[in-house]
């Protein structure tokens, strides 16, 4: 009999709910989307910021040309004189070589870290001041949210529910 009650009152409850669901006012969803990266190299620090990594990563460069030669100068002697050698400076020869190629590699991957390590750092403030123009621009606009079009993860906009904000971010970083 209980069964019986519950499975009457069950839809009952499934109708009122659905009636509830559909009785509430349908919003409009307002959204934003933008070029994050149009919108960041339109800052006029951007330009110094990229002036100065790539000025590093010459320094870097320049240093890992010089290691480079300095090993190439010294791989040659002992090629030209490996046949003359004993076997105990043939051997410290060869170990010099290999702990100067393992530095080299070693500062090469170093050399990359820091340099990923600087663009991070240089690049958080403009990206700090993007994400508060684009927090501004979403408060005064009402949107539910800011897509980035860059990466192909939107596939595709609706441009009468949404509006691209690129202009108007880039007039606002000018400031």
């Amino acid at each position: 009999m209980a069964l019986l009650a519950l499975t009457v009152t069950m839809p009952i409850v499934a109708q009122s709910e659905a009636a509830t669901v559909s009785s509430m006012p349908q919003t409009e969803l307002a959204f934003g989307y933008l070029s994050y990266t149009a919108a960041l190299q339109s800052m006029p620090e951007y330009a110094t910021v990229q002036n100065d990594l790539e000025l590093l990563r010459q320094q870097y460069e320049a240093e890992q040309k010089r290691v480079e030669n300095d090993f190439n100068s010294k791989y040659e002697e002992f090629l030209d004189g490996q046949k003359s050698f004993p076997k105990t400076i043939l051997q410290k020869r060869q170990s010099e070589l290999q702990e100067m190629l393992d530095k080299n590699i070693a500062f090469k991957k170093e050399s990359q870290r820091l340099l990923a390590d600087a663009e991070t750092r240089a690049m958080a403030p403009l990206k700090s001041r993007l994400s508060a123009a684009l927090a501004t621009i979403g408060s005064e606009r009402g949107y539910a949210f800011i897509l980035d079009t860059d990466q192909q993860s939107t596939l595709w906009l609706n441009p009468a529910m949404g509006e691209d904000i690129t202009a108007t971010v880039q007039q606002l970083l000018q400031q």
